[in-house]
């Protein structure tokens, strides 16, 4: 099965009514984003590795795993976003030291934060970017500014998320937008709302 690269278009600061936040991932070779809701201490995270010149002044637990692994000469090699099971991403980690390769079990928001500080590629498959990816509606969306693009695709996102809030019946969701509020539920504990997720993704 074939691999599509993706990189961190950005992330969310601005909170949506269940204070989640959204992880945007461009697909290299195309114009799908993949939105991962994840939660407040991962976004932190991330955003710090991404803002290069913000620098904490203790190491934050990504920082540590990346400092540990260097001094044993571990490299991460890559991420593959290879599973969406209910609404939640599962992601391996691939690691090698001398000369030998392991593969890890990591939640998506972790593996993706230690990608970026290793530098390291990141794929999901062709199957979960046609599950889950998303493209900006609107004929200008090409010309919006990075900055813009993830905010549109963040407001999507939580409008989405804000019209589950008013609704029991989840028939008139697509299977992308169901996928996106059961992550959102999930990450959020709202097990109650995650189980009729599910239950109308099983009727699909």
């Amino acid at each position: 099965m074939s691999l599509i690269k993706l990189m961190v278009k950005g992330i969310s600061y601005s909170h949506s009514q269940n204070g989640a936040y959204a992880l945007i991932l461009d697909e290299v070779e195309g114009q799908r984003k993949l939105p991962i809701v994840i939660g407040a201490f991962e976004a932190q995270s991330i955003a710090i590795a991404i803002e290069e010149e913000i620098k904490p002044p203790r190491p934050l637990t990504h920082d540590l795993f990346k400092t540990f692994a260097e001094r044993f000469e571990i490299q991460l090699k890559q991420v593959i976003i290879h599973k969406l099971v209910d609404g939640v991403f599962f992601s391996t980690i691939i690691c090698e030291r001398l000369g030998v390769e392991e593969m890890m079990d990591a939640r998506t928001s972790d593996a993706i934060a230690l990608a970026i500080r290793f530098g390291a590629p990141i794929f999901t498959y062709k199957d979960i970017m046609e599950q889950a990816g998303i493209i900006l509606s609107g004929e200008d969306a090409q010309e919006n500014s990075q900055e813009d693009d993830v905010d549109d695709i963040v407001a999507q996102v939580e409008q989405i998320i804000e019209e589950d809030t008013k609704v029991d019946d989840y028939s008139g969701f697509n299977e992308k937008q169901l996928n996106i509020l059961l992550n959102e539920a999930i990450e959020n504990e709202d097990y109650e709302r995650a189980a009729k997720l599910r239950d109308e993704l099983n009727k699909r």
